[in-house]
């Protein structure tokens, strides 16, 4: 069995039937976007509990082997030449453990987002696609598609018709514009339904961005 990642959780109101899973980036914490939550317009949504979880501590190859919280090893920065993918399912079950953590708490899978920044984007794409249950909804912030290639034959027909939030800093120096563009693409081609959008930033988070983050949890988590 997999042991449950430490987290943080705030919930916008009592009784929570919804929840939002927000996976961090390379070499932060829980805390990163715990802050976001009172700036988001939740007007419309049913009660959500706001889950942020603390990545394992690795070491990180890209980073002279400097040990930092990591979802998965990084070893050249164009990110996908060659990638971890041992360390990327290991990921994948520590996040799958944390949506059946909520199931169990009472939330249906068809009331959680799983939503991510850089790392944490790869990640909600990588785990989102291929969850065996119908999530309502993925946000994939300033990262990119890993381990491409597999995601045609490994993908569940449950979330074929997930709506996925893209969103991308133009001027992002991390994760290149044309990585995320690419991984967009290749979701497309997937027909997977995308809603694309860039901001003049770089690998951050823009007050516009937060706006339509509001929105797309207002379409995906509505009120009852």
């Amino acid at each position: 069995m997999t042991a449950l990642l430490d987290t943080i959780q705030i919930e916008s109101a009592p009784s929570p039937t919804a929840a939002v899973i927000w996976l961090h980036g390379l070499g932060a914490s829980g805390d990163d976007f715990a802050a976001i939550v009172p700036e988001l317009d939740l007007t419309g949504c049913q009660p959500i509990r706001f889950v942020f979880p603390h990545a394992p501590v690795m070491p990180v190859t890209i980073n002279n082997g400097y040990a930092m919280p990591a979802w998965y090893d990084i070893f050249a920065p164009d990110l996908v030449r060659r990638e971890d993918a041992t360390g990327i399912a290991a990921s994948a079950r520590a996040i799958t453990a944390l949506i059946d953590a909520q199931v169990a708490q009472g939330i249906a899978p068809a009331n959680i987002v799983l939503a991510g920044f850089s790392q944490g984007c790869a990640m909600t794409l990588h785990t989102g696609l291929r969850h065996p249950q119908r999530l309502a909804g993925l946000m994939a912030l300033s990262g990119y598609l890993p381990l491409a290639g597999t995601l045609a034959t490994e993908r569940h027909p449950a979330n074929f018709a997930t709506p996925i939030f893209m969103a991308h800093g133009t001027a992002d120096p991390v994760v290149v514009l044309a990585r995320a563009e690419a991984s967009c693409q290749a979701l497309l081609a997937l027909n997977y339904p995308v809603q694309w959008h860039t901001y003049p930033m770089p690998h951050s988070v823009h007050p516009q961005e937060i706006a339509d983050i509001s929105r797309f949890l207002q379409q995906v988590l509505p009120a009852a």
